[in-house]
């Protein structure tokens, strides 16, 4: 019997595979492949946030999908990003420094502070200085390449599309849940290789279509459809901003999609919203499109123009 795996690339997928309750024997073992290179170092973890099948259904996270703390005390932040959005290598930093510095309540000295790690999956290509698709950044001196005193800041990388490995060729763990993230809707039955791994089979059974119900599924697609459309913004405004070069054609162009991927995910735009997109600016419509995706509803939509519209 042939089976239908959903992708994990979605925030939606990814949390109920990853960030569920009882997704913790995975998320440790995901997380020993691609952190410790398979080596069982962590034991134990909390997920911060778990993913609730009564809220996620409506959750437009896509800045930090998982968030958990270790045995040891480090915090990992794993996000799934599929586009590649303006100031996305900035968000990282953010997302990590700021966790950093939260762990710390008011009165407690530095000694208190834990490593922070963020491990960002990649639908594309990053960095074109190599072609490794898992690379790693922290604190070193620039000459002598030693790593800082404490090395409590940590950024890991697995970029997609640079794992071209077939399912016969994966060597270890790791390779194998790369492989998963990536290729798991190519998959018809559940690989024997993968079988040996009960936390890999585990996590093929969530993304198994059969075990979801209707509306996961229409949720999903919808998402898939969106994201999809998102890219073919992303795409389009890239290629307009080549070949006419005019700040004009692009203004234009991300109106035009941005009206377009608001209506796809919320139905008819008041003119009131419709009028500020409008008068928005080329900087402004790239942060309203890396926004979308955080939005509920039209008022959050609205909320966000007051907020970020230059003099507003």
């Amino acid at each position: 019997m042939s089976f239908i795996f959903i992708s994990p690339k979605t925030d939606f997928a990814f949390k109920k595979i990853f960030g569920s309750k009882d997704s913790k024997d995975i998320l440790i073992s995901f997380l020993n492949a691609l952190i410790y290179n398979a080596n069982p170092v962590i034991q134990d973890l909390e997920i911060i946030d778990p993913y609730n099948p009564g809220d996620v259904v409506d959750l437009k996270d896509s800045y930090l999908d998982v968030r958990a703390v270790l045995d040891n005390g480090s915090t990992v932040l794993i996000e799934m990003q599929v586009l590649n959005v303006a100031s996305f290598e900035k968000r990282v930093i953010y997302n990590l420094t700021k966790t950093y510095a939260n762990q710390l309540k008011y009165g407690e000295g530095y000694s208190h502070l834990k490593p922070a790690i963020a491990l960002t999956i990649t639908d594309f290509q990053l960095f074109d200085q190599t072609q490794r698709f898992l690379t790693r950044f922290g604190l070193k001196e620039k000459q002598e390449l030693f790593d800082y005193t404490d090395p409590e800041i940590e950024l890991i990388f697995v970029e997609l599309p640079k794992f071209n490995k077939k399912l016969e060729q994966l060597d270890n763990l790791t390779d194998k849940w790369i492989y998963f993230i990536k290729d798991a809707p190519s998959l018809e039955v559940i690989p024997p290789t993968f079988r040996q791994v009960p936390e890999l089979e585990k996590a093929m059974n969530i993304a198994n279509q059969a075990n979801l119900s209707v509306e996961e599924l229409e949720k999903i697609r919808k998402r898939e459809v969106f994201l999809e459309d998102q890219r073919g913004f992303i795409v389009k405004a890239k290629q307009e901003g080549r070949v006419e070069g005019r700040v004009e054609g692009r203004v234009e162009e991300g109106i035009r999609w941005t009206l377009r991927l608001l209506e796809r995910q919320f139905g008819s735009i008041p003119p009131a919203i419709i009028n500020q997109i409008q008068n928005l600016s080329v900087e402004e419509l790239e942060g309203l499109g890396d926004a979308i995706l955080d939005f509920n509803d039209l008022e959050e939509v609205s909320a966000w123009l007051q907020d970020n519209r230059k003099g507003g």
